[in-house]
């Protein structure tokens, strides 16, 4: 999967990724390859699910997560997608291997 680095110093969070870009704050972090596997998790589900119904989805299980746990951190943590990419962030060969819609399976009762 082809994608593009950004720097962007003023960016609000540590990283970010807008398919088919990866947003970063400095340079120095395009040598962190956990933080990079990270996004490019976050690009493969983007991909999959054709960018819009990502950032849908990706924005009412946030909120939901929010009304459940009244805490910003904590339902940026239960995001379905983020849960899938913080788990495998730091296995080399998972996107090799990964199937699709995994991020599915991170959805809990």
């Amino acid at each position: 999967m082809r994608f593009w680095i950004i720097i962007h110093p003023k960016l609000s969070p540590n990283a970010m990724a807008i398919f088919p870009f990866i947003l970063l704050r400095n340079k120095a972090q395009k040598r962190d390859f956990v933080l990079i596997n990270h996004e490019k998790i976050h690009l493969r589900q983007q991909l999959e699910l054709l960018l819009i119904p990502f950032y849908f989805l990706y924005g009412i299980n946030y909120l939901l997560n929010l009304l459940k746990y009244k805490n910003h951190y904590q339902a940026y943590l239960n995001i379905v997608f983020e849960k899938e990419a913080y788990k495998f962030e730091k296995d080399p060969n998972y996107l090799s291997k990964r199937k699709w819609y995994n991020w599915i399976n991170f959805y809990s009762a």
